[in-house]
This record gives structure tokens, sequence and C-alpha cells, in this order.
């Protein structure tokens, strides 16, 4: 990992030559790794409320929450993929996750099943937003089409978790 410029870059000795300066790919590879930090982190976060979930719609939450965390498991593995197209290495413990992502973890507390829905939804929305503003960096600041339109495509997969999460909380 770089120290002296305080990136979360890791990279290969293996040269690269994909038409991305070397300062390109590393504050892509930054974004990705952050990025990577807060899919694990929800992703624990959903498979935590799946195991804990309680109450009249249990089977149903139960099941949903599986859906949930099973799909940010490709995405997490994409994402993780993405960072070694680049050439970098892919942040992978729990104490990177911690360390570098923005979303929170809340040991010990036991929501009822509309909180944790709530929760979700307020985590997929952050994501999203940060999400928006990296494509949009990885396009401006970096010119890498490629990572602008991975990004984009993830934060499509969370609309859509967030949209299904919304409905679980929808009264009409």
């Amino acid at each position: 990992m770089e120290k002296s410029t305080g990136r979360l870059i890791r990279e290969s000795k293996t040269a690269i030559d994909i038409g991305l300066a070397k300062e390109s790919r590393h504050g892509v590879i930054e974004i990705l790794n952050r990025e990577l930090c807060d899919e694990n982190i929800l992703y624990i976060k959903t498979k935590n409320y799946h195991w804990n979930v309680v109450g009249p719609d249990f089977s149903e939450r139960h099941a949903f929450f599986r859906e949930q965390y099973e799909a940010l498991d490709e995405i997490i593995d994409e994402l993780a993929e993405r960072i070694r197209d680049l050439n970098g290495k892919s942040l992978g413990t729990y104490t990177e996750y911690l360390d570098h992502g923005k979303l929170r973890e809340s040991p010990g507390n036991y929501p009822n099943d509309i909180t944790m829905i709530s929760n979700l939804l307020s985590d997929h929305e952050q994501i999203i937003r940060t999400l928006r503003k990296d494509a949009d960096r990885c396009e401006d600041e970096y010119h890498d089409m490629g990572t602008n339109d991975f990004l984009i495509g993830t934060m499509e997969k969370h609309e859509k978790m967030a949209w299904m999460l919304r409905a679980h909380l929808a009264t009409e």
C-alpha cells in the first residue's frame, strides 16, 4: 500500500499498459477499494439481519434478506475483480473494511424487521449517492470510462435493491 499519498493502493508487480496513466489507475483503485469496503459492511449487516430477523413475517423477511446478501456477494466479487483488472490489490479484511468504509455497524443492536429494512435502505441510498459521485470522478478526473460504466451498473443494482426494500416499507 502506498503510504506517501495516503491512498488505498496495493498494486501487483506485473506491468500493465491499458491506456490509463498509473496515477489514474491508482485513483480509480482507491475509489473501488473504498466501495469494496462499504459493500462488505452492508453484506455483513444484511446477513446479520437474515440470521436475526423475527416476527410474523419471519419466513418472507428471512428469504428476502438472503436474496439481498446474495446479490451483494456478486457485487463484491465483481468489485474485487475490477480492482484486479486494473492491476490493483483488493482490500480483504474486516479491519480494512471498517477503517476505510463510510458505512457503520451497530454491534449488539437487533432491531425489529421494519427497522432492519429501513437501516438497509439508508445504507443502499448512501452507496448510491457515493457511486454517482465516484462514477463522475472516474470519467472526469481519471478518464476511465470502463470503471465509470462499471460503477453505473453497480449503482443500478443498488437502485433496484433499494426499490425492493422501499416496497417492504410501503403502507399503501
